[in-house]
């Protein structure tokens, strides 16, 4: 049963990726699907690009096992924050500057936003290098259910993944992204569902008024709206997830190549359902990690959360059932996977390229594309054979570094016209220096790093409109012109 569902699964990616071959005509097509997807393929992409295996496998079994109930705060911020703000603050404005700038990617806009062509080598250079790790985690999330639930070895669940990735990706594009993440958010929506009755009613849970009061038995502070390791702790974690998404160039991507403004609206709504879902079934499950285990399980003599959910799910449902939320985790894993490998391709082949003034014929972009598609991958499979680090400190260092490095120079470039390319330069460096400086100290501390990501995001909001009010008051106003210019009126800013 389990085989069967994994090899309809993989049917049908490469029957995507044949589909969006016929679709992909050019490098707008292979990046953007023409800018014409509707609101539910929309959404969908948005979502599946937030959640992945990181979040079934590492931040629920980890979060979950230290914080109990009150990981759920986490959830909460992840739909309004990282869901249902991220569309209603961000994708109108987005949509309508990428459109005028004809901008496809972060770097392209950031670069003419601030009439800076480095700024599009820079950011390019930041978008590959640390999303690298990210991809990493993703790979690695997934290869532990594959060694728990199929039995496959690890490195092989990596490489057929990777092949897997690399096929319908290459082929078709973002169109073949979209379309995939369509099916993949069907498959996790209705998979969240089964996968959270199915372990609350295991005899080890009991139901989850029942779960609840066995957790409350185990440590009160389990059920209270503060979990164990304290406030600021759980604050970190809930900035770096919701607000992360903001800055993240795979999340941003997703506004550019929405159809029209009507079409935002219902993605809104969409979205949020869906992280609520999503989010809600990974912590709440996380939460009732310690009553399956006494202790957190060993690999190689020493702890590892990651391990926790796929013994769950091996030891508590039905081989029909874990084949079903073994999909879930595919199918969030798959998503994100393929949005942080286009992304970051596009980042060399596009940005990287176009900024060092190298002309390339369009159909020989398109050609770069998949060739760095496919050394993307390779580099994240390399990592995540090495296993250097547990999930989520891979996915933590690279959320705050790039979110870090992009959130407020792209937030107040939408919506503050006298925001100055000096500003952004300064709010990019610190946000870049906070969470890479500060990690690198701390020996890449797993306890300390979403503290160093949020903090990698929240000052620059200060940085950024300080150093731009200075520049403008002591050195030059001609920034603000460029986004005048850009957006040809102050309608945005005013609706903000």
């Amino acid at each position: 049963m389990k085989f069967f569902i994994l090899f309809l699964y993989i049917l049908s990616q490469i029957a995507v990726g044949i589909i969006g071959m016929k679709k992909t005509k050019n490098l707008n097509d292979f990046l953007l699907a023409g800018r014409n997807m509707g609101p539910w393929m929309s959404a969908f992409a948005y979502g599946t690009a937030y959640f992945s295996a990181v979040i079934f496998i590492g931040y629920a079994g980890k979060i979950g096992w230290g914080f109990g109930l009150s990981g759920l705060w986490i959830a909460i911020g992840n739909s309004l924050i990282g869901g249902y703000l991220a569309w209603r603050v961000l994708a109108k404005p987005t949509k309508e500057i990428t459109r005028r700038l004809n901008a496809r990617t972060l770097p392209e806009l950031l670069a003419a936003r601030y009439n800076s062509p480095f700024y599009r080598i820079f950011s390019a250079l930041v978008i590959f290098i640390f999303l690298v790790p990210y991809s990493a985690s993703v790979y690695m999330g997934l290869s532990y259910l594959f060694e728990s639930v199929f039995n496959i070895n690890y490195q092989l669940a990596l490489i057929i993944m990777a092949g897997l990735t690399a096929f319908y990706l290459i082929l078709g594009g973002y169109f073949a992204v979209s379309l995939s993440d369509f099916i993949q958010g069907i498959i996790m929506f209705s998979g969240s569902l089964i996968m959270i009755y199915s372990i609350t009613s295991h005899p080890s849970v009991g139901g989850i008024l029942t779960g609840i009061r066995k957790l409350s038995q185990i440590n009160p502070k389990l059920v209270s709206p503060i979990g164990p390791p304290g406030f600021w702790p759980l604050f970190f974690l809930v900035v770096l997830t919701s607000l992360g998404p903001w800055g993240l160039p795979q999340m941003v991507h997703k506004f550019y190549s929405i159809k029209d403004e009507k079409a935002i609206k219902p993605a809104t709504v969409i979205t949020t359902v869906f992280s609520l879902v999503i989010s809600f079934t990974a912590y709440f499950i996380g939460s009732m990690t310690r009553l399956f285990f006494n202790s957190i399980p060993l690999e190689g003599g020493k702890p590892n959360p990651d391990l926790m959910v796929p013994k769950i799910i091996q030891m508590a449902m039905p081989e029909a059932i874990a084949a079903i939320i073994l999909a879930l985790v595919i199918s969030a894993s798959m998503s994100t996977l393929s949005s942080l490998v286009l992304i970051s391709s596009s980042a060399v082949s596009v940005d990287l390229i176009e900024g060092l003034g190298i002309k390339i014929s369009g159909k020989s972009k398109v050609t770069l594309m998949r060739l760095f598609c496919l050394i993307f991958i390779g580099l994240s499979l390399i990592i995540a054979i090495l296993k250097p680090s547990i999930i989520i400190t891979l996915m933590a260092i690279s959320w705050g570094t790039v979110a870090g490095t992009f959130l407020a120079p792209y937030v107040f470039g939408l919506f503050r016209k006298d925001t100055t390319k000096l500003g952004a330069w300064a709010g990019s460096i610190t946000g870049l220096s906070i969470s890479l400086g500060l990690s690198i100290i701390y020996k890449f501390d797993s306890g300390k790093i979403p503290m160093f990501g949020s903090l990698a995001m929240l000052l620059p909001l200060i940085v950024v409109p300080v150093v731009s009010k200075l520049d403008n008051l002591f050195i030059t106003k001609r920034e603000s012109l460029v986004f005048h210019d850009i957006m040809g009126s102050q309608r945005v800013e005013e609706d903000f």
